[in-house]
């Protein structure tokens, strides 16, 4: 393949990133609220509904110059930078998984735009819907389907190892009665664990665990929070989840250092 179509190829990625990114925002804004996916895009401020020269991913945000072009008033820059990321993980999904067959990547592809939503709809509103749990947790099955039928996966080993991973936050959830962990994190680290198998689901949870203290002690110190606030955990696993998707191999070689 030349250069020119492999470039061809990630320009149409990104430009299905830049879509998908703005598909996102909506499940991003509505799913944490109740509200349906399928109607129509409208203003924040004015709700006037938008048209489609108004929808045009990053474009129609720097042509209106971040504003409603009925109203006037200011948007969010999430729009944007939601559509960019996705834009920007999606062709860094596709260039890492491209060569292991297009099934398994477009699999990546939705896993990538999941958690996605998760991190911001838990940032944002400190929730992740079950509707966005079902639609990883079925991608998951998939992928380790492939991976089954490709001959390089024991589905029963890697549901045990599910088990195991999860079980951490199974018991500080439990004996918190989950006010040091919500069940939706518990969810979420099976479903990783599916994914990523033992020590690289463990490993997630170490990072999070890590990051989340460093940020959660920065957050106490500058009096962002007080001890009783609540921070979201879910951002710091799908974070470190991120990390080490795309870094699988180097972590690999990491852990069989360290356990052997």
């Amino acid at each position: 393949m030349t250069f020119y179509h492999v470039y061809m190829i990630l320009l149409l990625i990104a430009m299905l990133g830049l879509a998908v990114g703005s598909f996102l925002n909506v499940l991003i804004d509505r799913l944490p609220n109740g509200k349906g996916i399928l109607g129509r895009s409208h203003c924040d401020h004015c709700k006037k509904t938008l048209q489609p020269q108004d929808l045009v991913p990053v474009l129609s945000f720097m042509l209106q110059k971040g504003r409603c072009r009925y109203c006037s008033k200011r948007l969010s820059f999430q729009y944007p930078i939601i559509e960019l990321m996705t834009a920007i993980l999606f062709v860094a999904t596709w260039s890492h998984f491209s060569n292991i067959g297009v099934n398994m990547t477009a699999v990546y592809l939705v896993i990538v735009a999941v958690l996605i939503v998760m991190f911001v709809s838990d940032l944002k509103y400190q929730i992740i819907s079950d509707e966005l749990q079902m639609v990883l947790f079925f991608a998951s099955l998939y992928l380790l389907y492939l991976q089954w039928n490709a001959g390089s996966l024991d589905l029963i080993e890697r549901f045990v190892h599910a088990f195991v991973v999860m079980t951490p936050l199974l018991l500080l959830f439990l004996l918190t009665k989950g006010r040091g962990m919500g069940f939706a994190d518990v969810k979420l680290i099976f479903i990783l664990g599916l994914i990523f198998g033992l020590k690289l689901g463990l490993l997630i949870i170490y990072m999070a665990f890590i990051s989340g203290g460093v940020i959660g002690t920065y957050l106490l110190i500058t009096k962002h929070k007080g001890l009783k606030s609540k921070v979201a955990f879910g951002p710091f696993i799908i974070s470190s989840a991120l990390l080490v998707l795309y870094n699988q191999e180097l972590f690999h070689k990491l852990l069989g250092i360290v356990l052997p």
